[in-house]
This record gives C-alpha cells, sequence and structure tokens, in this order.
C-alpha cells in the first residue's frame, strides 16, 4: 500500500464518527489490527479493502490514493491536454485575454506546487474544490447569457444556482482546507516558508505571475473597504 492509503483510512474513520473498536467489530477484524492498519504499521489484504469501501462508501481507487474523487473517477495526468505545450499559445480576443490567461495559468500552478510541498492531500483536495467550483461560477454565468442554451445542462437548477449554492460550496470547501492545513500544522509542525525569497527561488517562472494575480486581487478588494477618515470624531 502506501502512507496515504493509512493516512486515508483513519480520516474516514474519524469522519464517520465511530470508534476502533467499534469500526473494527464492522470491519471483522481486531481493533488492534485496525491500528496497525491506520498507522501504517501493517497491510491489508484486498477483502479488508473491499471491506473498508463499502463501509466508508468510497472507491479502492481513492482508499489507496490514486484519485481525489471518492467515487473513483481517475484521469491520468498524461490524459490531460496541456495548454502551455502549443507553440502558438495565443486567445481569440486580443492581448488582454491572453494575458489574464497566463496570469492564471501561471498562478495556478504556482499554487499547486506550493500545495503540493505541504504534504497534505487534504488540502490539495479542498483547495481543488474550491477553485472548480469558481471556474463552474463563471463558466455558468457565460454559458446562460445566452438565452437559446439549454438550462437543464447543470444538474444545479436555476433558483439553486442564483440562491448560493455553489457560492456556499465555495465557503464549505475554504472551511475544509483550513481544517485541512491545522492538521498538517499539528501533524507535521511549521509549514514550509513562503517568504519572497524562498518563492523567487523554489518558483522562478511561476512565482511572478501569482505575485501579480495577488497584488491586483488585494487593491481590488481593498477598494471595497470605506475611505479612512482623518482627524478626531
Amino acid at each position: 500500500m502506501n502512507e496515504e492509503f493509512s493516512r486515508t483510512l483513519s480520516l474516514l474513520r474519524q469522519e464517520k464518527g465511530v470508534s476502533q473498536r467499534a469500526a473494527a467489530g464492522v470491519l471483522g477484524i481486531s481493533q488492534a489490527l485496525l491500528s496497525h492498519y491506520e498507522n501504517g504499521i501493517r497491510e491489508p489484504g484486498l477483502s479488508f479493502v473491499v471491506k473498508a469501501c463499502d463501509y466508508y462508501g468510497v472507491s479502492a481507487d481513492f482508499l489507496l490514493g490514486r484519485t481525489l474523487s471518492r467515487q473513483g473517477t481517475t484521469i491520468a495526468p498524461e490524459e490531460l491536454y496541456d495548454l502551455s505545450d502549443e507553440k502558438d499559445n495565443s486567445v481569440r480576443g486580443g492581448v488582454l485575454a491572453l494575458l489574464s490567461k497566463k496570469l492564471l495559468v501561471n498562478s495556478v500552478g504556482a499554487l499547486f506546487d506550493l500545495l503540493a510541498k505541504t504534504g497534505s492531500r487534504d488540502a490539495i483536495r479542498t483547495a481543488s474544490n474550491y477553485l472548480s467550483t469558481a471556474l463552474y461560477v463563471v463558466y455558468r454565468h457565460l454559458y446562460q447569457a445566452n438565452p437559446d442554451n439549454n438550462p437543464d445542462f447543470f444538474s444545479v437548477s436555476p433558483q439553486q444556482f442564483h440562491a448560493g449554492l455553489a457560492d456556499a460550496d465555495m465557503k464549505c470547501s475554504l472551511a475544509e482546507l483550513e481544517d485541512a492545513l491545522a492538521a498538517r500544522v499539528k501533524e507535521k509542525g511549521p509549514m514550509p516558508s513562503m517568504s519572497n525569497n524562498d518563492l523567487v527561488k523554489s518558483c522562478p517562472t511561476l512565482y511572478p505571475s501569482l505575485l501579480q494575480v495577488v497584488h491586483s486581487a488585494g487593491e481590488r478588494v481593498a477598494a471595497l473597504l470605506p475611505p479612512r477618515q482623518s482627524g478626531k470624531k
């Protein structure tokens, strides 16, 4: 197996809110053996993996750390189209579209490089969930701008979408991300340094894009604040 298996096995039990003794009883093993599995001391057989998947309602690929999808949907990295490989990497719509695309693509690349260095699978998963939903929201607004497009294309109804269901999902993802990072610090100690010098060294080609996106977004967000008042009231 691998260390992701033992860690996921333990997290799934905690998520289910059951003790090792209770889980072991359902899975047909002793509490001591389950403890060994969850701590990576021993490796289980296939029959246990099948029972654990049924008990926790996840796929074997998820339990083994081969996918971030609990249902087992897997996409190998080599199967994904890499836009950066194009020689004529341009976007119709002019310079602004091309610049925005490159800034965001580079920034996401730098962000996931940093997430990978934390060694937290949950942090990577929840960050991915948040960004995926943000993309979903933008795409959906673009899609529905044309009234001729079929609204049934989406599993979430227009009423649910406009009520803020996607926004709620993003907030939940952020909460899970905070929990994942806190758990990582508790388990492994301080996070890797993210000083300007460190980031310039670790991702010299991608970090400038991330820095510009962070600064631009920061200025835009700060502009929402009321102006500071001078003098005494």
